[in-house]
């Protein structure tokens, strides 16, 4: 009985053992489910605030992205801008000195005209304009350089080559009409001596041609002897108890609206138109000729040779009898 019942007791000792052994394996596989949990749920979180930070970091390097895109989208805008800019006053230089070398040719005309001279001041003024507009340009691509952060040195040399230019067409222009103005003032000198040549020659002119005028000149007059000796003009003189007396021109006499003056140089007949004529004053036999009508009558005095003709004498009277 006793065997039994230590063989019960033995037995119900197991029992608890296995059981508290069985609730402590239990418990152990609870803490590692826990535990594992944990492990799963801390790995979870891990995972999810990792994937945050990499989706965060990728949206900061997709946005840096998008406005480095955007700045070098603007730099090359700016940078095109700036081409233009440069063509644009590369251009404009390129006119300038074609009409800056159009300008010295004329200019070089030593028989330049007042209008032709103002023609190329008004020129000059048109280049000058021109030269303003393009350094105001360069001074504007200049401040947008300093201001844009954009250091390209190829760009800034382009910029300092295209300012000297312009420094240079400035500077020929201020040249140019510097040496028009002296010019003009020189060219005004010129006239001025010009001016007075050409008035001492108008009157060395003038004066020959009243010398020659003079030359040129002659008197005529006609009428019976009555007629002449009445306007003093006729006068006898010689004979013998008044025959054998001669006509002659009166000395010092009036030839105030007496005489008809003429232009020997025009002038080659002296009208009679009577029976008889003679010239009272002296002229060469052969230097002219008397010339009838149809009706014998003496027409006109025909002067053959002018210069000889009008030799002797400026005077010429002609006596005619009806």
């Amino acid at each position: 009985m006793e065997e039994i019942t230590m063989n019960n007791q033995i037995t119900d000792q197991n029992k608890s053992v296995y059981k508290t052994e069985n609730q402590g394996r239990k418990g152990l596989v609870a803490g590692l489910t826990v535990a594992l949990a944990l492990v799963v749920l801390t790995a979870a979180i891990f995972l999810v605030q990792n994937n945050k930070k990499r989706l965060q970091e990728a949206s900061i390097f997709e946005n840096q992205k998008t406005e480095l895109a955007m700045q070098l989208n603007q730099r090359d805008s700016i940078i095109n801008e700036w081409v233009l800019a440069f063509n644009e006053i590369e251009s404009d230089i390129k006119k300038i000195t074609e009409r800056e070398n159009m300008l010295s040719i004329q200019s070089m005309d030593p028989e330049i005209t007042q209008d032709k001279k103002n023609e190329i001041m008004k020129e000059i003024q048109i280049i000058r304009e021109l030269i303003e507009q393009n350094k105001k340009k360069i001074t504007s691509l200049n401040s947008q350089l300093r201001s844009s952060g954009i250091k390209i040195a190829s760009l800034q040399a382009r910029v300092d080559t295209l300012d000297a230019h312009i420094a240079l067409r400035d500077k020929d222009m201020a040249a140019l009409k510097t040496e028009l103005i002296d010019r003009n003032f020189e060219i005004g000198q010129l006239n001025e001596k010009v001016g007075t040549m050409e008035i001492a020659v108008a009157e060395k002119e003038s004066k020959i041609t009243q010398q020659t005028d003079e030359m040129n000149t002659a008197y005529v007059v006609s009428g019976t002897y009555k007629d002449l000796k009445e306007k003093g003009l006729l006068i006898k003189e010689g004979g013998v108890l008044g025959l054998g007396r001669k006509e002659s021109l009166q000395e010092n006499f009036n030839n105030d609206n007496l005489f008809t003056q003429i232009d020997i140089t025009e002038t080659l007949t002296i009208p009679v138109n009577s029976k008889d004529a003679k010239l009272v004053t002296e002229h060469p036999a052969n230097s002219y000729a008397l010339i009838k009508d149809n009706e014998d009558k003496i027409a006109y005095i025909e002067i053959k040779d002018p210069a000889t003709f009008w030799k002797i004498s400026k005077y010429a009277v002609v006596e005619v009898r009806n």
